[in-house]
């Protein structure tokens, strides 16, 4: 895949995670606190719930790499949704955006 199918495919995936959060009521309309904010531990673990830094956090970064042209080595996002999501019905499509997500970087 070249740089720029790359970019364009992430920017995608992106608009499609959220499309998926927003169709099963994982966005959320009230934006992280401060103290939210100084997380410490990988997928803000220490501060948010993990749909929260989805939103805040992780598809704003998407489109900062995508804008930069400048992309991770690899991502575990979509494995950590699967422990973070294991209980919460409706969400198999989200997992699977995830997971495909992991993969443009495998």
């Amino acid at each position: 895949m070249s740089p720029g199918e790359l970019q364009n495919k992430v920017v995608a995936m992106a608009g499609e995670i959220e499309n998926e959060m927003r169709r099963v009521g994982l966005w959320s309309s009230k934006a992280p606190s401060p103290e939210q904010m100084a997380f410490k531990k990988a997928f803000a673990i220490d501060t948010m719930p993990f749909s929260m830094w989805l939103q805040f956090i992780f598809i704003p970064r998407v489109h900062q790499a995508a804008a930069a042209n400048q992309f991770p080595s690899s991502s575990s996002v979509g494995a950590q949704a699967v422990r973070e999501f294991d209980t919460v019905p409706n969400t198999e499509r989200l997992l699977s955006l995830l997971s495909e997500f992991d993969a443009l970087f495998e």
